[in-house]
């Protein structure tokens, strides 16, 4: 079925409301509650998107896009202290898109789980690239790096949210902003100094476990 312009901006606009609900309220809020946000009927947006998990699912997409694009930009594209700072000034526009995928997590079950199998492949591809451009080392395993980071990105977004419960979008983005302040200083310096003095650690796993097997690093790349 073709939609008409009208029909196209409309449920734009309902994704974008459903995302900033979803986020604030968790994946059980209401469609009447994304309805009353996006300004339309719960029977709209039912002849809209069909059901409310049809609508989820666009949200899923969507989400996925912005963070990727966005992850792209500052690890490959735009790598170096002033578009750091440029990013840094426009976390307030990805609130709703972070939120929303602290909501998805914290939901658990199969769908959690296909979530973030989802955001690994991803990575898998944007963090490839950004080590192709020499912008990021590359690992033995880098889907096991890749599966790593994401996981603990994701699981202390879903503490933060857990933690502070914001009831408002106000409170949302302070919570969100808090988050980022408290991460910010101490991810980039184990990401850009390391933690440990050497190596002697990592060498003597590697000597009890080996290195993975070719299949699999080719299959990380």
């Amino acid at each position: 079925m073709r939609l008409e312009a009208a029909d196209v901006s409309t449920r734009a606009r309902v994704r974008a409301s459903a995302v900033a609900v979803f986020g604030r309220d968790g994946l059980g809020a209401s469609l009447r509650a994304i309805a009353a946000e996006a300004g339309l009927t719960a029977g709209r947006i039912v002849q809209l998107f069909g059901s409310k998990e049809e609508l989820r699912r666009e949200c899923d997409e969507h989400v996925f896009g912005v963070i990727r694009e966005a992850k792209r930009d500052a690890m490959v594209r735009a790598h170096g202290s002033a578009t750091t700072l440029e990013h840094l000034a426009m976390i307030d526009e990805y609130v709703p898109y972070v939120a929303y995928v602290a909501r998805s997590v914290q939901a658990g079950g199969e769908q959690a789980r296909a979530f973030i199998d989802h955001m690994v492949e991803d990575a898998l591809d944007y963090v490839g690239d950004a080590v192709a451009a020499g912008t990021l080392l590359p690992s033995r395993d880098e889907r096991a790096r890749v599966r790593y980071l994401t996981e603990s990105s994701l699981g202390h977004l879903a503490l933060r949210l857990s933690f502070d419960a914001p009831q408002s979008a106000e409170e949302l983005r302070s919570s969100m902003r808090a988050h980022i302040d408290a991460i910010m200083l101490p991810a980039l310096e184990l990401y850009t100094q390391g933690f440990l003095v050497d190596r002697r650690m990592l060498d003597a796993y590697l000597l009890y476990v080996g290195d993975p097997p070719e299949s699999e690093q080719a299959a990380s790349a």
